[in-house]
């Protein structure tokens, strides 16, 4: 860690704010893989599905007790990538809603939340790589 990282983040995280932050990726990868292998989307069950749902209840509910340490910015990220999605996917299904009826939003559909997809993958991955390598993550 740089001497500015040590600067921002006072105290070491406890091992159960660690736990939960990893817990929180993982309920988030799964709810990818559920929307691969399932007949929902990515993005549909990474919104909608119990295992992103509680892990945004467990952010909130731990987001205090990561306070002052580098697994804070991940509860931001993580977080963040949640209500981003969901107003994302919002923004997409209204402006293609709209757009269908000059059946361009049928492609405005399909291209936003394959992008968004990538997104949230995206996203997952790099936060999950580096909360083990013990580094916070940045907006």
């Amino acid at each position: 860690m740089s001497k500015d990282n040590q600067v921002m983040f006072q105290y070491a995280p406890s091992s159960g704010v660690l736990t939960v932050a990893k817990v929180v990726y993982g309920l988030h990868a799964l709810s990818i893989v559920l929307g691969i292998v399932t007949g929902a989307s990515i993005i549909g069950a990474f919104l909608f599905g119990w295992p992103s749902l509680a892990a945004v209840v467990l952010n909130y509910v731990m987001r205090s007790d990561a306070r002052n340490t580098f697994v804070e910015s991940h509860f931001q990220w993580q977080i963040r990538t949640f209500w981003l999605a969901m107003a994302w996917a919002a923004l997409v299904f209204i402006l293609g809603f709209l757009l269908s009826f000059i059946w361009v939003g049928f492609i405005v559909w399909a291209v936003g939340f394959i992008v968004m997809s990538v997104w949230v993958g995206y996203r997952i991955i790099r936060g999950w790589v580096r909360l083990t390598d013990g580094l916070p993550v940045y907006n």
